[in-house]
């Protein structure tokens, strides 16, 4: 509902796109006249909801312009949630969701490395096959952080997740897409505290169609993404959505036990056929060092479980909201 003086009108959105913004002061503001441009081109009723990931920057201050500039003109929606510290991306897009009103809804990020331009042609195609439910925009030559390394981690890690999990989880598929309100819904239903979006698309189903896009360089700042960081959400991922590891735990308890017995065998025969005198003390300091790597790696596999059972169980949110801006209801 638009609020204006005495003037109340109610205005149905055709794109929510919803933004993610960790520190991202420099991009704000050209992300909103290049997403204003784009939606003014395409006739389209826009509604943006930037997501303030607890910036330590003036990303805030640039938001609260944005929204006072799409009050006075009045012509696409502006919402602004910002969060009392730094929760992650994952956060960010969960409430992006919650507070979008769109029709269709976009996940997208405020560095202009995604175009706006990009989300309304992904529109187009999604409105032109109506049986499908989602775009998911993928790189045509990646440019991942790392080099050709990282591209070769990546895809063997969703090629895993995949096979592990039995969800079909596309590899080179990112977090930018374009899907139905419906979508968003079946998103929001699922309510854990460690989230991964691309497994998350991947379980909930719908009809995805695939969208090539080269991305373009970084307008301003610096990536938050190292590769410390890619491997440990890649971890969070895989636990996420598959019993795998567990497996591994007990595949690998079953082969050393294999290789004790046979090894057992072995000495006894040696000792029994030849007589031979078989020297203990390297032998048992070997045993003892790699049955014990064993046991630790099993049980650091298992603590990794149970750590997430126990923020699960303890239900604390996923995110807190400091502050809440909206271009509607501004006086």
């Amino acid at each position: 509902m638009v609020t204006k003086g005495n003037e109340s009108h109610h205005v149905d959105i055709d794109l929510s796109l919803i933004v993610s913004a960790f520190n991202e002061e420099g991009n704000v503001e050209p992300f909103y006249h290049e997403a204003v441009r784009c939606a003014r081109i395409h006739n389209s009723n826009l509604e943006i909801v930037f997501v303030d990931d607890g910036s330590t920057d003036n990303t805030y201050s640039k938001l609260k312009e944005a929204v006072r500039i799409a009050s006075e003109q009045n012509d696409i929606r502006v919402k602004v949630i910002s969060f009392s510290r730094n929760f992650g991306k994952e956060s960010a897009m969960y409430a992006g969701l919650q507070n979008a009103t769109g029709q269709y809804q976009c996940l997208i990020d405020a560095d202009l490395q995604q175009p706006p331009e990009t989300a309304f042609q992904m529109l187009d195609l999604l409105k032109q096959n109506p049986d499908y439910d989602c775009v998911a925009a993928f790189q045509e030559s990646r440019k991942e952080q790392g080099g050709s390394l990282t591209s070769w981690f990546s895809h063997k890690f969703y090629s895993m997740l995949s096979k592990s999990s039995g969800m079909p989880v596309i590899s080179d598929a990112s977090d930018f897409r374009v899907f139905k309100a419906e979508v968003g819904s079946a998103l929001l239903s699922m309510k854990e505290y460690y989230r991964f979006s691309k497994g998350m698309f991947a379980w909930i189903g719908f009809r995805t169609l695939p969208f090539p896009y080269t991305p373009r360089e970084r307008l301003s700042g610096t990536t938050t993404w190292s590769f410390k960081k890619l491997c440990r959400y890649a971890i969070d991922g895989l636990l996420s959505f598959t019993s795998f590891p567990l497996r591994i735990a007990t595949y690998l308890g079953l082969l050393v036990s294999l290789a004790a017995f046979l090894y057992m065998m072995v000495v006894l025969f040696q000792r029994l056929v030849f007589g031979a005198d078989i020297p203990g003390y390297t032998t048992i300091v070997i045993l003892i060092l790699f049955l014990g790597g064993v046991q630790l790696l099993v049980l650091g596999i298992i603590g990794e479980y149970l750590a997430r059972m126990y923020a699960e169980e303890k239900r604390r949110p996923i995110y807190i909201v400091r502050k809440k801006l909206d271009s509607e209801c501004l006086d």
